[in-house]
């Protein structure tokens, strides 16, 4: 049988659609140019700040009942290592990825390609990721996608790798980028009250209606959240640091009849602070951000962040967030938490929070994939 030169990008994406598979996050590579150009034409496609984020969307989707696929170059694998391994294999989310070959040894390609392209199949062998070399034939090619297809019913994630030139060319059509205007940013106004961790998340949870969902950070957040009360709506993050707003972003997009709250911390909203620009232009109304910031790594010893400096309000609402406030108590976290809940909006919540946790702090009795799977069926 004579092999095409190049696959039919419009049929690969129908056909992927057919399987279901609706919801698409990455950051563009040109090696997928044609791909991605189908989605953002067609499809509902997320813009992500780097593919770790873009992981983490594909995840809150696929928890939200759709089926992702998350596209994104090579070099990009050692950005998703941390979600891949803590977040997609831990809670056994299945996910389809699509990944060039930048560096292919076949083609002559800039220099920082290189060892990625020698390595990019042992790399997604090591993280224990099923892979193939997309086909470059179309019946073939239309076979590879039905078993990914029965891969991701089975609970895992698949990726295909793609060469240089194997796909058809498609051209972007215009695209119209609705930037928000301005929203209501409330800066701190005086003295804090700075109470403990736990005091704020029994006040969530105390707040959060039948219809809300909180994800809570990993490390202290998560198991303190656990301790306030082991509930179906709640999920607790472990590793994937920085993942949990984006996760939040995927989930809120897949279901917008639910309110889905993201509990993170000044650590972890540090180290990916890039995924606020996401969730900042996409405005999803029913998602609530929380900060908690204490200024220290508190479940690896307390060592400082650099939070203590920074405008976290300011940098939400130059974000796109319409509605970033910093909450000096109690008091003011309940009637912006009501706020929300009634009027909706894209909403940003900074609490300092004071340092150190519960004494004696349990763990969450389930396994991650039990929590995930019984989280599944809160949202059924």
């Amino acid at each position: 049988m004579k092999l095409a030169k190049v696959l039919n990008t419009n049929r690969i994406g129908k056909l992927l659609n057919a399987h279901g598979f609706g919801f698409f996050a990455g950051v563009p590579c040109s090696y997928l140019q044609s791909l991605i150009n189908y989605a953002v034409n067609d499809q509902e496609y997320i813009t992500a700040a780097n593919e770790g984020d873009a992981v983490a969307i594909c995840a809150g989707a696929t928890l939200g009942g759709r089926k992702s696929v998350v596209l994104m170059q090579n070099s990009g694998l050692t950005n998703a290592t941390s979600p891949l391994t803590s977040l997609i294999y831990t809670f056994g989310i299945p996910i389809l990825g699509f990944v060039s070959l930048r560096g292919d040894p076949e083609f002559a390609d800039e220099p920082q390609h290189e060892l990625m392209g020698q390595i990019t199949t042992g790399f997604l062998d090591l993280m224990r990721v099923p892979w193939t070399l997309l086909s470059r034939d179309m019946d073939e090619a239309v076979g590879q996608i039905e078993e990914a297809d029965a891969v991701i019913k089975s609970g895992r994630p698949f990726f295909f790798v793609v060469r240089k030139d194997t796909f058809e060319e498609t051209t972007l059509k215009p695209q119209v980028m609705n930037f928000p205007e301005p929203g209501r940013l409330v800066a701190r106004t005086r003295q804090e009250e700075v109470p403990p961790r736990i005091e704020v998340l029994e006040t969530l949870h105390r707040l959060a209606k039948p219809d809300c969902v909180l994800l809570a950070t990993t490390g202290k957040t998560g198991r303190e959240l656990h301790e306030v009360e082991d509930a179906p709506n709640n999920l607790y993050m472990v590793g994937s640091m920085g993942c949990v707003s984006s996760l939040g972003l995927g989930l809120a997009l897949a279901r917008k009849d639910r309110k889905i709250v993201a509990i993170d911390g000044d650590g972890a909203i540090l180290m990916r602070a890039g995924a606020m620009s996401a969730l900042g232009y996409y405005r999803p109304a029913n998602l609530l951000h929380i900060l908690l910031d204490n200024g220290t790594h508190d479940s690896t010893g307390g060592q400082a962040t650099v939070s203590g400096g920074i405008a976290f309000p300011a940098i939400a609402g130059a974000m796109g967030y319409p509605h970033a406030v910093h909450v000096h108590d109690l008091d003011e976290l309940r009637a912006e938490f009501e706020r929300w809940h009634q009027q909706g909006g894209l909403t940003f919540l900074y609490c300092r929070i004071a340092k150190g946790s519960k004494k004696n702090l349990g763990r969450p009795g389930l396994t991650p994939k039990q929590v995930r799977t019984r989280l599944e069926e809160f949202l059924r």
